[in-house]
């Protein structure tokens, strides 16, 4: 108010009660205290000066009242000499990493001798729910990313050996890298990290190949058996079909020993396989990856996909048996190739009406077959235990042997009865 120093009075015009000297909050020389008395004139002062030699400014102290130390309080010489430091410590442990990992051997590609473990014969399938197959099993199931030149493919893969990091995958994954100066093979792990990886060895008969990382300690796959494996088995999926890793998709085993003709465009492989089909979608991609049961144990590599022309999935996959898988991994893993037996003729699946078979085109000189006596126009209705309805199931029942072993052949000649013969299957 003009002519008025000091602050105001309240709104209401009077003035608050003054305390007297004998309130507990107040002192003798209230009066005269300006903090105090709402009547003192108001007026700025000098700012504050500090001794800069004994206090650089105003102290700042915790809660508790204890002297908070500021940046600007450390001396520039120690603070230099810390950040030398952590460089120094940065700088030599980039050159430790750097030399170890120019100087470490590579572990030895082959491991003669080995024998990936199976799950005992007859244990119980405890059926698990997918979330929890998944959860298990995806930690031992790669992402195998191909690239030749400008080309690139990706495929999946299984950790069979995750002590020596040996993985199983097909070979027409991998086969357009092989002895190709400059393509790389990189498998990814579920967690995201990577790691290039090397051809132990491939199998073009088969469609069976296995890669070797340099990351031990991986989680492995439990190994089931086909001989466990029956229809209607619910199957779960893992892999990453166009490229997306760790899809899992369900279904069942719809199919056991169904002959299935591999031959990969833009690959070397050339099989046949008896295959676990199954009504789980897979797609491209998929191909190297796990078909599991409801335990969670490895039933087949997923390798084909039954299409009408679009690529995708229509609810008819197929899968090589764990049972081959396995045969064939330990002997890449152990030589690096693979010996398959042969009964040394062509041929051509045939019906006349009543009974199916294979007709032999033509016999191999001084083949099995020959030995045996079988002739070009025979037609092949049985190897061994195992019925043959055609050149595909031929293929299929010779493959089961060895070479060297000794099968009984049933065939027809002429359209007369059928006859038996013993022949000695020679390596392929």
């Amino acid at each position: 108010m003009p002519g008025r120093g000091g602050l105001q009075d309240p709104p209401s015009g009077r003035p608050g009660g003054r305390r007297t000297s004998s309130g507990p909050w107040w002192k003798t020389d209230a009066r005269t205290d300006p903090w105090r008395d709402p009547s003192s004139p108001a007026g700025l002062g000098a700012p504050a000066v500090y001794d800069e030699d004994q206090q650089p400014g105003p102290v700042v102290v915790d809660a508790q009242g204890r002297r908070k130390l500021r940046l600007r309080d450390v001396s520039v010489r120690l603070t230099t000499l810390a950040v030398l430091a952590l460089l120094l410590v940065g700088v030599v442990a980039g050159g430790v990493g750097w030399y170890l990992t120019r100087t470490a051997d590579e572990t030895p590609l082959y491991t003669p001798g080995t024998t990936l473990a199976q799950i005992d014969p007859g244990a119980p399938k405890e059926t698990g729910s997918v979330a929890e197959i998944a959860a298990a099993v995806t930690p031992a199931v790669v992402s195998i990313e191909v690239r030749v030149g400008q080309a690139g493919a990706t495929g999946s893969g299984v950790v069979i050996d995750g002590d020596n990091g040996y993985i199983v995958t097909n070979n027409h994954v991998i086969s357009g890298a092989a002895d190709v100066e400059g393509a790389e093979i990189r498998a990814v792990f579920s967690d995201g990290s990577g790691s290039s990886a090397r051809i132990v060895g491939r199998d073009p008969a088969s469609d069976v190949a296995v890669i070797k990382v340099e990351k031990p300690g991986l989680v492995t796959a439990t190994l089931g058996r086909s001989e466990d494996v029956v229809v209607g088995d619910p199957v779960v999926a893992i892999g990453s079909p166009l490229g997306l890793a760790g899809t899992v998709t369900s279904g069942i085993v719809s199919a056991l020993d169904r002959p299935v003709r591999l031959s990969g465009e833009g690959s070397d492989t050339n099989a046949v396989i008896s295959a676990v089909q199954t009504d789980a979608p897979i797609n491209p991609g998929n191909s190297g990856g796990a078909l599991v049961d409801g335990s969670g144990a490895l039933v087949g590599i997923n390798t084909a996909i039954a299409s009408t022309g679009a690529g995708g999935s229509i609810g008819l996959g197929f899968a090589i048996p764990v049972d081959t898988v396995k045969r064939i991994a330990e002997q890449l893993i152990s030589t690096g190739s693979v010996t398959h037996a042969t009964l040394g003729v062509n041929a051509r699946s045939v019906t006349d009406g009543a009974r199916d078979g294979a007709l032999v085109l033509n016999v191999e000189q001084g083949s099995a077959a020959a030995r045996a006596g079988i002739r070009d126009e025979d037609i092949i209705i049985a190897v061994g235990d195992e019925t043959v309805r055609s050149s595909e199931e031929l293929v299929v029942a010779v493959d089961a042997h060895a070479p060297g072993d000794e099968v009984t052949v049933e065939f027809v000649r002429g359209g007369g009865e059928s006859q038996k013969v013993q022949a000695t299957l020679d390596p392929a």
